[in-house]
């Protein structure tokens, strides 16, 4: 054989056994001859400090849920529930929300941006669907939950999320028209109008309100002129001021607020307000220990929700709460910083998602509390990551999934791959 044929032999040769990976196109994300090390390269992408803080507020979380609820049987509308009960289920809770946000995490990008419309259209139909006899479960006056006999699952959670991947696709297609306000933010607020329709009927003015901040912070993030996002902000809280005059004990809450201790709100709207303070007074500089609770004994209403900071308050004090909050705002502050850096990259999509994330968890979080230390009038918002509550903790984890993937995509862009 010729020096020539040779040369085309061996060519061949090594065509047929290179695979795809020496195909002139690429093959999806991650082409077949990576598939062997494509894992090992995305956990090694993976921000491991912000892994470890949500790691570390969920398991703080988890005991305290127990501390908060352990006394709980004792009450005779608790009776037929065991010591353990909220735990158990609080880590059923946390089992699926973490295999859920494994999955979430192999989701790409991409993927999600296919989804805004629909999976935000799916939000809207179950929030529609909880509001009807014998599907929506009602709890304390309030219809919020659909249940699934050993869960219940909450709609409004999956539309903060739903929201947040909607706003920014929405910002994505608009971004040539966002400085017209009626093609570029009416449309915007008509979609989150129609949720609040729901979410006030429900009544659950908290998450409306978290919701219309997550868009509204979208919105000018993603470059909406700072006139329209002022106009934006002052309908909101013309709207937000119109539901409270115009409901009596949404007054009352406001009233209760502003002197919880006097004799008129210390057993009726200001009950909660007050014993979270009396819980936060007793911790003083570093607490009483933990287990050592006494507002958790039946005095305290909602300890394991909405008041698991002023738990938090009583048996760690001071440095407790303080250690909360420092939590907190790393986690929002290095979410944002995320969100940022896949901007930067002309990741327009990914990078609003993950701020959308940062301002959600950063919101709510404040919200809570300042309800707990009595800087906002009482709401019923959980502490993210940490306050019992199922849907609140698988949204919550999904949402940290996507943005540990938004961030292992900036990453693997950054070493020159694609996303």
């Amino acid at each position: 054989m010729s020096r020539m044929g040779q040369m085309l032999s061996g060519q061949k040769w090594r065509s047929a056994t290179a695979g795809p990976a020496s195909l002139p196109v690429n093959l999806g994300g991650y082409d077949a001859s990576r598939q062997g090390v494509s894992s090992g390269a995305r956990l090694q992408s993976i921000d491991q400090a912000l892994v470890w803080v949500v790691v570390a507020l969920m398991m703080w979380g988890m005991v305290m849920v127990y501390s908060a609820s352990i006394a709980m049987p004792d009450n005779p509308r608790f009776a037929r529930y065991s010591h353990t009960h909220f735990l158990t289920r609080h880590v059923i809770s946390m089992v699926v929300g973490g295999v859920m946000a494994l999955l979430a995490f192999q989701v790409p990008t991409e993927t999600w941006e296919k989804l805004a419309r629909p999976l935000f259209v799916v939000s809207l139909i179950l929030l529609a669907l909880v509001l009807i006899p014998f599907i929506g479960k009602g709890v304390n006056g309030a219809r919020r939950w659909i249940s699934f006999g050993v869960f219940n699952f909450q709609p409004s959670e999956l539309a903060k999320f739903a929201t947040i991947i909607y706003a920014a696709d929405y910002m994505v297609r608009k971004m040539e028209v966002k400085e017209r306000f009626f093609r570029a933010v009416l449309p915007m607020g008509a979609a989150v109008a129609l949720a609040g329709v729901f979410l006030l009927a429900e009544p659950d003015m908290g998450a409306f309100m978290v919701i219309a901040i997550i868009a509204m912070g979208i919105l000018f993030l993603g470059g909406v002129n700072a006139r329209m996002f002022f106009l934006i902000f002052a309908v909101l809280v013309g709207a937000f001021m119109a539901m409270i005059a115009a409901s009596p004990w949404r007054r009352d809450r406001i009233f209760a607020y502003l002197d919880p201790f006097s004799a008129e709100h210390a057993l009726g709207k200001g009950y909660q307000l007050s014993h979270s303070l009396i819980a936060i007074g007793r911790g003083e500089v570093w607490g009483v220990g933990l287990g050592g609770s006494v507002e958790k004994l039946h005095w305290l209403p909602e300890a394991h929700t909405d008041f698991l900071l002023a738990v938090i308050g009583e048996e760690f004090g001071l440095v407790g709460v303080t250690l909360v909050i420092c939590l907190f705002l790393w986690l929002s502050r290095r979410i944002m910083v995320i969100g940022r850096q896949a901007i930067a990259l002309d990741k327009v999509f990914s990078g609003l998602v993950a701020q959308g994330v940062g301002i959600w968890i950063g919101f709510q979080a404040f919200i809570n509390m300042g309800v707990n230390l009595g800087a906002l009038p009482t709401k019923g918002l959980t502490l993210p990551l940490m306050s019992y509550g199922g849907s609140a903790i698988m949204m919550n984890l999904i949402a940290i999934a996507v943005v540990l993937r938004i961030d292992a995509e900036n990453k693997q862009m950054m070493r020159g791959g694609r996303s």
